[in-house]
């Protein structure tokens, strides 16, 4: 069996071509149980950020579960798979395991070391877990990635002074602004990217927060632990033009900030600037507001200028967390091979043993004056020559189970001995940690 990746992020696809394929987070069940109907495909996991979005899964066919979950992307969000795939990567087996360690250590990341990738990608496993799509091997893997992104931060620096999207955001507002001491944010939404950023402003001695969210009471909660103002959402735009710094994060589908409405806006403030900052995918707000005098939006990609900042002070530590990433690949990539080489090494023995007693006992049904100790001989004879017959084969297997093409030789004896119900008992096999 192994392991696939198929996705995008935000180094091969702009904000426009991700939030296109984005999946709402409250509505997960339905993509996974479509991707697992999939032929070949056994298990999934689908991951989506505002950066990337990815589906993790398992196959025998590497070539065909590839090309299934490229078209499932595509057909799933109704897109022309031409116009989708030059911006799809895809990995396999060992390269797969690689990608995602370093995805969950957040060694991909628009900002390394950022923390919050990991915990979206423990949300998305939660999902794959409530829904059934994930199974022994992916629950397996994802439970390493995890403990491979803790050695990282517990064993480098990568993590100090962390930055994340959100922190970007408020270095960016101080390059604009100057003195953020007079200012007033709001912040629209009040998920864990808000609630990060509001710690970042606040930190940075903002005048007030002001918090809206759909859910009054989420509002109010987050306003509360940063002594801010709570907002109706229906009174958003009757409140806007008290905000300088406005930080939007929701999960709506359309935009919730158009130009009509911000001329309005701006008028009520007489034209003084507002800094909007869109870290949603899809987007908040329509890009044409960026056309308004004195308004200055902002998109995640934006960000990337303030982000580059942070990343040769962190290439020691990247280097340091590259290393462990490596070591863990190979302790992992040896479990996953072991549940095609235990099963495979013992139906290969079933069906020697199996040959090995019809002929012996075929023999001896003829061979009525053969005395017990000759029969004794001949059984020991015939399993000697098993066992010098199996041993090449196993010891081979035994070898490269340490990830050399171990399916390579595991798919050529299935096929050559009829092996095809070997390994389904994967669940007893255990990974030493």
């Amino acid at each position: 069996m192994n392991i696939i990746v198929v996705g995008l992020s935000h180094k091969t696809a702009t904000v426009e071509i991700r939030e296109k394929v984005a999946f709402s987070p409250t509505q997960m069940e339905k993509p996974l149980q479509q991707v697992v109907a999939l032929p070949d495909i056994t298990e999934a996991v689908i991951v989506s950020t505002c950066n990337r979005v990815e589906i993790y899964a398992t196959t025998r066919d590497i070539a065909g579960g590839t090309a299934r979950l490229k078209r499932f992307l595509a057909d799933y969000h109704h897109l022309a798979l031409e116009m989708l795939e030059p911006h799809l990567y895809s990995y396999h087996e060992e390269a797969a395991i690689r990608h995602v360690f370093r995805v969950a250590s957040s060694l991909d990341s628009m900002v390394v070391g950022e923390p919050q990738i990991l915990g979206q990608i423990k949300t998305s496993y939660g999902y794959a877990a409530e829904y059934k799509s994930s199974g022994i091997i992916l629950n397996r893997f994802l439970h390493k990635a995890f403990s491979v992104a803790k050695r990282v931060r517990t064993e480098t620096k990568i993590a100090s002074s962390a930055v994340s999207v959100a922190f970007a955001a408020v270095e960016l507002a101080k390059k604009i602004f100057g003195d953020l001491s007079d200012k007033t944010v709001m912040l629209i939404g009040a998920g864990e990217m808000c609630e990060l950023a509001a710690k970042h402003f606040i930190n940075t001695g903002v005048n007030g927060v002001m918090v809206t969210n759909r859910t009054y009471e989420r509002a109010v909660k987050l306003a509360e632990e940063f002594d801010g103002k709570p907002v109706n959402f229906e009174d958003l735009f009757d409140q806007l033009h008290k905000a300088d710094i406005i930080l939007s994060s929701t999960g709506a589908p359309h935009f919730i900030i158009k130009p009509k409405e911000m001329e309005e806006v701006i008028r009520r403030r007489r034209h003084k600037p507002m800094f909007f900052i869109d870290i949603a995918v899809p987007r908040d707000i329509d890009p044409k507001v960026n056309g308004i005098e004195n308004v200055f939006l902002y998109t995640v990609d934006d960000l990337n200028g303030v982000v580059e900042s942070n990343l040769e002070q962190r290439k020691v530590e990247a280097a340091k967390a590259e290393a462990i990433v490596e070591q863990e690949i190979g302790q992992f990539f040896k479990w996953l091979s072991s549940l095609e080489v235990t099963p495979t090494i013992v139906a290969l023995r079933n069906r020697f043993e199996e040959v090995r007693k019809a002929e012996l006992d075929k023999t001896l049904s003829t061979w009525k004056e053969l005395p017990p100790d000759g029969q004794k001989r001949l059984e020991a004879l015939t399993a000697a020559i098993v066992n010098k017959l199996l041993h090449p084969p196993t010891s081979l297997l035994k070898q490269t189970g340490q990830g050399n093409r171990t399916d390579l030789y595991v798919d050529a004896l299935r096929s050559l001995y009829g092996l095809e119900t070997a390994g389904q008992d994967h669940g007893m096999l255990e990974l030493e940690e």
